[in-house]
Parts: structure tokens; C-alpha cells; sequence
């Protein structure tokens, strides 16, 4: 059940959020992002960064948040399946607009303007607060660095203008300077992982930082995904990374 929306016109009051829908990840993240937050989700393979994006998506539509989703993963057709299998259906935001999916194809004689082509549109869909770019593990891993660090730039940019912007992608997909000053650039970094407990591995997720959290962010939080229920919470701590 998707938590309440904090607002107040108040000097020094809390800023609004958004809640991932879940209650133990949001205690972890201090509430939630905070809207006008850019947001790096990466990680390995398989960790569950699509469906933490996922997730967030979800808390966000039922806070009345309009949400859009570029996806080099899935189709809009295939993303309402996923989404539905994990008890998170997602037909209706569609069909009513409140959630638009665009499938990225991006080219590799051309990936410069693949994000020249996600700002453009972030900036014109002005009635969409939220946007997730999942994932730019392509377009990065054959675009110049430079490039790279202005679309985060310009992304930071229409978060000061009140966007909220989440960039999914493989850690592998940056050389180690460039990832430093992205995760310095953003307000709040998750890192998603996965680890062997016992004779099982199990997906995590390091808040390491949530810049402007409205309570003191948690530290590693344990997952497994499940059919019909999405992320589950597992009772499983570990040191952080």
C-alpha cells in the first residue's frame, strides 16, 4: 500500500516524496527519494534493478504521480505483463495516461542524440512529473564519457525544476572516474547486488546516499522478487559494501 505524500507550504517543512509503495525500502531510503531528486540505480546483472524501478514507478502512480518510462528492456505490452505478474498492474495508468512507456532502440551509429532525445522529451511532456530511463546500459557503453556526464548534467538540470529523474544501468557500463562523478552528481545512488548466503544468493540494495531524506537513511536492505507480491523484504543484514 503506497504511503501518504508529505506537503506543506511551511518554511522549513519536510519536502514532498515519493514512496516506493513498500514500507520496509522506504524506511531505508528515510521516507523516500524526494521529489526533484536524480536517481542512479546500478548494479549487476540479475541484482533487480528493473523491478526497484519498477517499484518506484508504482509508488509513484498510486501518489498521483504522472509517470513516463523509456525502456530498452521491455514493450509496453510485455512491461504490463511483467508488472501484473508482481501483483503491480499497470493497464489502467496506461489506458488513462497517466503512465507513458516508450521502448528505446537505441543505434549504434547514433546514440549521441539517444539522449539528446530523452531530454528533448523529458522537457516537453510537462505534465509528467517522473521519469526512469531503463536502462542506458547500451547507449553508455558506446558513447563517448563526455557525453555521458552532459546528459546527467542537463538531467540534474530539470530535477532543480522540480523533475524527479531515475537512470537505470549496469555498473559496468562507466570506467571508474566517470561513475564517481555521476554518483556525486545525483541525490540519491542505490547499488544493487547479489550475494551467497548459505547455498543461496541473495539480491541487495546499498542506499548509499538519499540526499535530502526526510529521516536518516537505512544502510542494506535484503530482497528476493516473488510472483504476486514484487520485492520481498528478507530478515538478512550484512556489512556495508
Amino acid at each position: 500500500m503506497a504511503g501518504k505524500v508529505l506537503t506543506s507550504d511551511e518554511p522549513g517543512s519536510k519536502k514532498k516524496i515519493i514512496s516506493t509503495g513498500n514500507t520496509e525500502i522506504d524506511k531505508k531510503l528515510g521516507g523516500g527519494i524526494p521529489v526533484g531528486s536524480l536517481t542512479l540505480i546500478e548494479g549487476q546483472s540479475d541484482a533487480g534493478k528493473s523491478v526497484l524501478g519498477q517499484q518506484m514507478i508504482w509508488g509513484s502512480l498510486h501518489e498521483q504521480h504522472k509517470v513516463v518510462i523509456y525502456t530498452t528492456e521491455n514493450t509496453v505490452r510485455s512491461l504490463a505483463t511483467q508488472m501484473d505478474s508482481l501483483g503491480q498492474g499497470i493497464l489502467d495508468q496506461i489506458i488513462l495516461g497517466w503512465l507513458k512507456v516508450y521502448h528505446l532502440q537505441p543505434s549504434k551509429s547514433d546514440l549521441t542524440s539517444c539522449f539528446e532525445t530523452l531530454i528533448d522529451s523529458m522537457e516537453c511532456l510537462e505534465d509528467y512529473s517522473m521519469f526512469v530511463v531503463d536502462s542506458l546500459t547500451a547507449v553508455i557503453a558506446y558513447t563517448q564519457q563526455e557525453d555521458v556526464l552532459h546528459y546527467f548534467e542537463r538531467c540534474k538540470i530539470l530535477c532543480d525544476s522540480g523533475k524527479t529523474i531515475i537512470n537505470v544501468a549496469h555498473s559496468f557500463a562507466f570506467n571508474d572516474e566517470i561513475l564517481i562523478r555521476i554518483r556525486s552528481m545525483c541525490d540519491a545512488h542505490l547499488k544493487l547486488g547479489i550475494e551467497e548466503i548459505g547455498d543461496k544468493l541473495i539480491k541487495f540494495v546499498e542506499v548509499a546516499k538519499v540526499r535530502g531524506a526526510n529521516k536518516p537513511t537505512g544502510n542494506v536492505l535484503s530482497f528476493d522478487v516473488e510472483p504476486g507480491i514484487g520485492m520481498k523484504i528478507l530478515p538478512l543484514s550484512k556489512a556495508k559494501i
